[in-house]
């Protein structure tokens, strides 16, 4: 009896929005991979061959033809026979834009299937480029572009929601991304129509904790109704905010049995399963419920394309049965090492694609500048350990991260590479001290630079300061002084402003001519900012100051996650100052330091990081506006709370917390109109560009909203 097991691929692809020579490449090697390692069935990620961050770039034809030439060159290409190649492209249907799959096979276009359910909320758009295909169970005819008929003659495909029955009754359907998470996901239907294969080609972000989701939703896909479940994404930085962490899996009948690396630089990689697909009928079977549903199914049932291609192992039983694919334990990071691990992977992409030749970091010796110098090094750690893996390993020698190494940080074939080497090439930092500035802080940034291996210059700003306030003087015949000296707020604050803008006119002179100086012609640094998610939620920063920068790996990620991040760091990296950093009292440095004064960022803001943390994830997730988290905050914080060093706060006390959020939140709204591009990772990000579209000019009195909350008091204290 010959058994029913098939080899199965899924990848993990680095794809570049309309880098279609790249695209192509990667997307080829994955199938001869694939096909090395004895698949018949390989699946990539959504919107493959474009990419997947192409935005308006969808409106544009170009896009659209460019996608079917690239499908041209996979069919006419003798190395790429005898496996099913399931991809992604926009496909034009009359008239009509859909993010679709493509099924190929020996030069022929099998089958098209477009996406059901659009991603349109947080960091997605795709409603704005395409149109969900609403034809439940209906097929269509395609009629192929003149470029592909040129081939082999094939003038059309089917086209509409549907699954492929290849020889031997094996049954493959899929998904893509966001219908996985639908609450009447495809994969239900298909497994009840008999269907044993379901892959999905997603493209899927990285987010602090999120992997745990994903799996259980990919678990829970065949738990319940068995099959086997192929999850393909997107790897690495697509030119956009979002770095999409891959983590393929195989799933059968509820259990992993491959994982793919969440965090990787590695363009390609790809993960093979072997399945027998009579487990799955035997583990349907065992459920009486579930026959009596696949058997009953209302008309219509899921229309097929057949496929004459035998998709199943030649191995005999014995064989078969010794190289089965099993279940195995699903690795997760923790949220300090994702931190470490997921915007060092970013910015390795930013860097080798944007032409820089490295990073200049404004290092200040805080614990926000010192995270983002913690996470370069984990670049350098991470490419290095690439280095060597690529080394040992036969099926990835062409050593590309190794000559993405050598590229940027001009080493010979001959120099040796280590972490703290390629960090001394590719980065600089530099701290940019005042009078207000304390040696424990300028200590810290000269310590912590040694340990990742930058390049450090340490210099006073005084000078530059002093000359804008003279000039400033000679224009108005006034002399702005600190509050500590006699000023007005007004002149205490400008006075702050004065040190950071000069801090960022600096760091990018600095970025620009440091190459220069060093005798590296042409080259230039990327500029990294370090102002966290609460800061930008508050507005606690100056605008055009050292948070206005090329890229900020930081800005999506909360001070309560960056300080837990700076204890695992000073272990697990290696850079033992992190610990210092950490326990030192976040400020500004900005104003002037005496006996009796220190000036310090809680102080300043009128509110604690913990706080600012509680405020972001209930404006933002919870959707609760000033009235709605007065109400929800007077319940949880009625009681003392000794983790987050809070007392039990009657109604007053959290009105006035509320109010004071939502006034400097809506005063300094404005400054998100101008915030770097940052590295999304939490989900209350601020950031207005694309994640949270809100207006930037507010009524800050907000005066319905707060006598609302007044009135709430008022009743609760007179009870």
């Amino acid at each position: 009896i010959k058994m029913r097991v098939v080899t199965v691929a899924t990848t993990s692809l680095n794809q570049w929005q309309l880098d279609f020579v790249g695209n192509l490449e990667r997307c080829k090697k994955s199938i001869l991979r694939a096909k090395l390692n004895g698949a018949k069935y390989r699946v990539g990620p959504e919107l493959e061959l474009t990419g997947y961050g192409c935005e308006d770039a969808f409106l544009e034809n170009d896009t659209v033809s460019h996608a079917w030439e690239m499908v041209r060159e996979l069919m006419i290409d003798e190395q790429l026979r005898d496996i099913v190649i399931d991809t992604g492209l926009p496909v034009i249907h009359d008239g009509v834009r859909y993010n679709c799959r493509l099924f190929l096979l020996n030069g022929k276009v099998l089958f098209l299937r477009p996406k059901r359910a659009l991603a349109g909320d947080g960091n997605y758009r795709e409603p704005r480029w395409f149109t969900a295909w609403r034809k439940e169970k209906v097929l269509e005819t395609f009629i192929l572009p003149k470029v592909v008929r040129e081939v082999f003659g094939q003038k059309s495909c089917p086209i509409g929601d549907a699954y492929l029955k290849f020889e031997n009754d094996v049954r493959l359907g899929c998904e893509t991304c966001e219908e996985l998470f639908t609450p009447n996901a495809p994969h239900i239907d298909l497994a009840l129509n008999g269907v044993e294969i379901i892959s999905n080609g997603s493209g899927s972000h990285h987010q602090l904790r999120k992997l745990n989701q994903r799996v259980d939703l990919i678990e829970s896909a065949t738990k319940k109704s068995g099959g086997c479940y192929l999850y393909s994404n997107q790897r690495g930085c697509d030119g956009g905010r979002l770095y999409y962490d891959g983590c393929a899996l195989i799933s059968l009948n509820g259990e992993i049995l491959k994982q793919g690396e969440q965090f990787s630089v590695e363009d390609v990689e790809v993960s093979v399963a072997r399945v027998d697909l009579d487990e799955i009928v035997s583990f349907r079977a065992a459920v009486a419920s579930q026959q009596v549903e696949m058997a009953g199914k209302k008309e219509p049932k899921y229309p097929f394309v057949e496929v004459d291609f035998d998709l199943c192992d030649d191995d005999d039983m014995n064989l078969g049965e010794a190289r089965l694919s099993r279940a195995i334990e699903v690795r997760y990071h923790e949220p300090e090492e994702e931190i470490a691990r997921g915007p060092a992977c970013w910015m390795w992409d930013y860097l080798r694609r944007s032409g820089a030749s490295g990073f200049l970091l404004p290092l200040s010796g805080g614990a926000d500048s010192s995270s983002t110098a913690a996470i370069v090094g984990s670049m350098c750690q991470i490419v290095c350990k690439a280095i060597e893996d690529e080394a040992t390993n036969s099926i990835t020698s062409t050593n590309e991260v190794e000559a993405e190494c050598r590229r940027i940080c001009k080493f010979t074939a001959e120099e040796s590479i280590s972490p703290t080497k390629m960090a001394n090439a590719l980065f600089s930092t530099v701290y940019l001290g005042t009078d207000n500035s304390s040696e424990d802080t300028r200590k810290r940034a000269k310590d912590l630079a040694e340990e990742v291996g930058a390049k450090h210059l340490s210099c006073s700003i005084d000078t530059v300061v002093a000359a804008i306030v003279a000039f400033f003087a000679v224009v108005t015949g006034k002399t702005p002084k600190f509050k500590l000296f006699g000023g007005t707020n007004a002149e205490n604050l400008a006075m702050q402003n004065i040190q950071a803008r000069v801090r960022m006119v600096l760091a990018f002179l600095f970025a620009q001519l440091l190459p220069w100086v060093r005798g590296q012609n042409g080259g230039f640094l990327l500029v990294l900012g370090s102002a966290n998610v609460d800061e930008g939620l508050r507005g606690y920063l100056t605008k055009y100051d050292c948070s206005s920068a090329d890229i900020n790996p930081i800005g999506g990620i909360s001070k309560v996650d960056l300080k837990k991040f700076l204890v695992w760091g000073a272990t697990h990296l290696g850079y033992p100052t992190l610990a210092e950093v950490e326990q030192a009292p976040p400020t500004a440095e900005l104003e002037p330091i005496t006996k009796e004064y220190i000036q310090c960022d809680e102080v300043d803001m009128g509110m604690t990081y913990d706080e600012l943390g509680t405020y972001g994830r209930l404006r933002k997730i919870e959707k609760l506006g000033p009235v709605s988290m007065f109400r929800r905050l007077c319940g949880e914080w009625s009681s003392a709370d000794p983790s987050a060093n809070r007392q039990a706060l009657k109604p007053r006390e959290v009105a006035e917390k509320v109010k004071k959020f939502f006034f400097y939140y809506s005063l300094n709204r404005h400054k998100m109109t101008t915030i770097t591009p940052t590295y999304h990772a939490e989900n209350y990000s601020p950031d207005d560009n694309r994640f949270d579209l809100r207006p930037f000019l507010y009524n800050v009195k907000w005066p319905w909203q707060f006598q609302r909350i007044d009135a709430m008091v008022a009743k609760a204290e007179a009870m």
